[in-house]
């Protein structure tokens, strides 16, 4: 009986170690009130700092196919599986594959426009049809949809280290 209690509370202190929710306080510029902004960790903690948006990410894998950077961008949609990747909007209709170091954490399974600050590096990748297809399946796609993707996609793939993920406004 002991060692099925210790189990318990192992995992659940192990659980409880990957993701934990914090108060940030913001100061507007005209407004001399102090407003709290809750927002999620997950995997290392990180803070927002230095952040630079996907845009200017794009920037940089003109000039290098892999480039470290701790980005911000808003979350298309994530896998509403068990949350092990996540699709950030690059604008333009194109969206970045987002992972996490060595399937180490997972994100909520239903994320859609909140806001994420993401520590990592992202590398310019040529995405195979059959992992195409199990995206789509994770993402609840029809067996139809799945059905038309019959060819590999060049894009831009994030392996996150730790993410930031805000509420929508």
């Amino acid at each position: 009986m002991r060692k099925v209690a210790f189990l318990f509370m192992s995992v659940a202190l192990l659980s409880a170690c990957n993701n934990t929710t914090n108060q940030a306080e913001v100061k507007t510029e005209d407004v001399e009130e102090i407003v709290q902004v809750d927002y999620q960790v997950y995997g290392d903690t990180i803070s927002d700092e230095g952040a630079i948006m996907v845009t200017e990410l794009l920037q940089k894998m003109q000039e290098n196919d892999s480039v470290s950077a701790k980005v911000e961008g808003t979350i298309n949609s994530s896998c509403t599986v068990k949350g092990c990747w996540m699709k950030m909007d690059l604008g333009n209709d194109k969206e970045m594959h987002v992972t996490f170091k060595d399937y180490g954490f997972f994100v909520p399974t239903n994320l859609d426009g909140e806001t994420a600050i993401m520590e990592g590096y992202a590398i310019t990748d040529t995405i195979d049809v059959d992992h195409l297809r199990h995206l789509a399946h994770d993402a609840g796609k029809s067996e139809e949809e799945i059905a038309t993707i019959n060819e590999p996609e060049i894009g831009i793939t994030y392996v996150a280290t730790g993410v930031i993920i805000k509420p929508k406004s």
